[in-house]
C-alpha cells in the first residue's frame, strides 16, 4: 500500500516545494512595496558626482552618430563656457529666475485662471521705444524666461560671425543683439553683430507675411518704422528685446547653411541674458529654427544635457541613427504650438508606483521644457513623491529647506549616498529611470535636496524640466508629433 502511494506523495512534495518557491518570490518582489528596501531600486552615488569640477570635460557623443549639424552644448555658468559672467549667480538666484519662468509659462497656457490674472497684469507693461520715431510695442503676455542654462554656438552673416546663444524649446523667435544698439545692449562675450558688415543681411518689410507671423511667435503685434518690421518680446522676469525683424545667412556647419534665416536684430535689450549674444528658439512656431530649417532637417532635433555644469552635451538638428534603444511618447498637438505637451501617466519612487489619481495629471496637463531647471508637479503628485522619498531616506538627517526645494538632507560625514530611484512613465508606456543628478541637486558641499517642486495650483501645468533630462538623449520628431528618450546619451 505504501509502495503504491509513493509516486503520489512525491508529486505532492514537489507541488508543495514549487508553491513555497512562488511564495518566496512573491514576498521578495513585494518587499520593496511595503517599505523594505529592495536594493535594485536604489543607487549608491558618490556625493562628489553632484558637484561640478573646476575643469571642463568635453563629453563625446555616446550612442548616437555625430553629424555636421551637431553643436556642442555648454552650461553658461560652468568652466566650459567662455561666456560666463565674472560673478556667477547663486543657486538661490537661479531658482528665483526659474520660478519667474514657470509662472510665465503657466500664465501663457492659462491666462484667465485666478492664479494667473494678476501675473499677467504685471506683465502687460509697455516696452520703451528704442528710438523716439520707433513704434511702441505693448506686451500682451510674458514669454518664457529667456535666461536658460545652456548655450550653443552658431554663425550669422557674410562673412560669418560666431555667436553664442541660449537655446530654448519654450521660445520661438531667434534673436541676437545688433549694433548700433540704438537704445541699449547688455554686455556680451563676443563682438555684437553688426548688420552693416554682412553682405547678406536684409530687413523684413512691414507688409510682409513674415512680419505678421511675429504675433504668434512673440505674443506681441509687430511694430513698424518707415518700412521695416519691428519685433518686441518680453520675458517673465521683465527681460526684453526689441529691434528690427531681419533675415541673413545662418551657418550651422560648412555643409549646413541657410541663406534667408529670419531672426530678431535687437536694438534695445535688457535683462538676465548673461554674456550670451541672444537666444535660439526651438519651439513649434513657423518662425522657430525647427520650422525654418524643416526642408533640410524635417522638423527633427535632439539634445543631451550633461550631468554637471563642468561637462558638455550636444544639440543636433536633423535625424541621427540611434545606436541605443529610444522610446517615443506622443505629443499632444491639440494644445497648440506654444509648447511641447506630453502626458505624465505615473511616478515611482524606489520601485513603488505612487498612489496618484490619473485625474491629477489630466487636470494639470504637462510639457517638457529645456529652459525650466526644476520639474514642477501638481501639488498632490509632489506631496506623494516627497513623502515616499522621505520615508526611504529616513536614515539620513533632514536639513532645512532651500528656496523652492523643501526636501533636503545633511550628508556631512558621508562620501556617498544611497538614493531611491525615481521613475516617470509617460504616454505610450515610456518609462524613464532618472539619472541620480536628476533626482538630487547639491545646494552646498554636503547638503542635497530633492530636485522637484510642487505647483501652488492643481490646475497649473506640470513642467518636466532640464535637471530631470540630464544624460538622456531627448529626440523631438515634431513632424510626427512625438518625443523620444534614449538613456546614456552623454555623461
Amino acid at each position: 500500500m505504501a509502495t503504491r502511494n509513493e509516486p503520489f506523495s512525491v508529486k505532492m512534495i514537489l507541488i508543495f516545494i514549487q508553491f513555497l518557491t512562488m511564495v518566496s518570490w512573491f514576498v521578495e518582489r513585494s518587499s520593496g512595496f511595503e517599505g523594505r528596501n529592495d536594493e535594485s531600486h536604489f543607487g549608491s552615488v558618490e556625493i562628489s558626482s553632484f558637484l561640478p569640477a573646476d575643469v571642463c570635460t568635453h563629453s563625446a557623443i555616446k550612442g548616437f552618430n555625430k553629424r555636421q549639424s551637431t553643436m556642442e552644448i555648454l552650461h553658461r555658468h560652468g568652466p566650459c563656457s567662455q561666456n560666463k559672467a565674472s560673478t556667477a549667480p547663486s543657486l538661490s538666484e537661479i531658482l528665483s529666475q526659474d520660478q519667474a519662468r514657470v509662472e510665465s509659462i503657466q500664465a501663457r497656457i492659462d491666462p484667465y485662471s485666478n492664479t494667473n490674472k494678476s501675473k499677467l497684469d504685471n506683465l502687460n507693461s509697455k516696452l520703451n521705444n528704442f528710438d523716439d520715431k520707433k513704434a511702441k510695442l505693448p506686451v500682451q503676455s510674458g514669454r518664457s524666461l529667456g535666461s536658460g542654462n545652456y548655450i550653443v554656438t552658431i554663425g550669422l552673416g557674410t562673412p560669418k560671425r560666431t555667436l553664442s546663444l541660449m537655446f530654448d524649446t519654450g521660445s520661438d523667435l531667434t534673436w541676437t543683439q545688433c549694433q548700433p544698439c540704438a537704445r541699449s545692449c547688455y554686455q556680451q562675450q563676443e563682438p555684437i553683430f553688426n548688420p552693416l558688415t554682412s553682405r547678406s543681411y536684409k530687413n523684413v518689410s512691414c507688409n510682409s507675411a513674415e512680419c505678421s507671423q511675429l504675433s504668434s511667435a512673440t505674443g506681441n503685434s509687430p511694430g513698424c518704422t518707415t518700412t521695416t518690421c519691428v519685433y518686441g518680446i518680453q520675458y517673465g522676469d521683465q527681460s526684453f528685446s526689441v529691434g528690427f525683424f531681419s533675415r541673413d545667412k545662418l551657418t550651422i556647419s560648412a555643409a549646413d547653411v541657410f541663406p534667408n534665416f529670419l531672426f530678431g536684430c535687437g536694438q534695445n535689450n535688457q535683462g538676465l541674458f548673461g554674456n550670451t549674444a541672444g537666444l535660439l528658439g526651438l519651439g513649434r512656431n513657423a518662425l522657430s529654427i525647427v520650422s525654418q530649417t524643416a526642408p533640410k532637417y524635417g522638423k527633427y532635433f535632439s539634445y543631451c544635457l550633461p550631468s554637471t555644469s563642468s561637462k558638455t552635451g550636444h544639440l543636433t538638428l536633423g535625424k541621427t541613427r540611434p545606436l541605443t534603444r529610444v522610446n517615443f511618447t506622443p505629443l499632444d498637438r491639440s494644445q497648440g504650438t506654444a509648447f511641447y505637451f506630453i502626458d505624465i501617466v505615473s511616478i515611482s519612487v524606489g520601485g513603488r508606483q505612487l498612489p496618484i489619481r490619473q485625474s491629477v495629471f489630466q487636470t494639470a496637463g504637462g510639457i517638457i521644457d529645456s529652459g525650466t531647471v526644476i520639474t514642477r508637479l501638481p501639488p498632490a503628485a509632489y506631496s506623494a513623491m516627497s513623502a515616499a522619498f522621505r520615508k526611504l531616506m529616513s536614515k539620513y538627517p533632514i536639513a532645512r529647506a532651500y528656496s523652492i526645494l523643501d526636501t533636503c538632507y545633511d550628508l556631512s560625514g558621508h562620501t556617498s549616498v544611497s538614493i531611491p530611484i525615481i521613475s516617470f512613465t509617460f504616454g505610450g508606456n515610456v518609462k524613464l529611470d532618472l539619472d541620480p543628478t536628476g533626482i538630487l541637486v547639491a545646494v552646498a558641499k554636503s547638503r542635497l535636496c530633492l530636485a522637484f517642486a510642487g505647483n501652488s495650483d492643481a490646475s497649473s501645468v506640470a513642467i518636466y524640466g532640464n535637471t530631470q533630462q540630464k544624460t538622456f538623449e531627448v529626440l523631438y520628431d515634431v513632424g510626427a508629433g512625438k518625443v523620444g528618450f534614449g538613456a546614456a546619451g552623454c555623461k
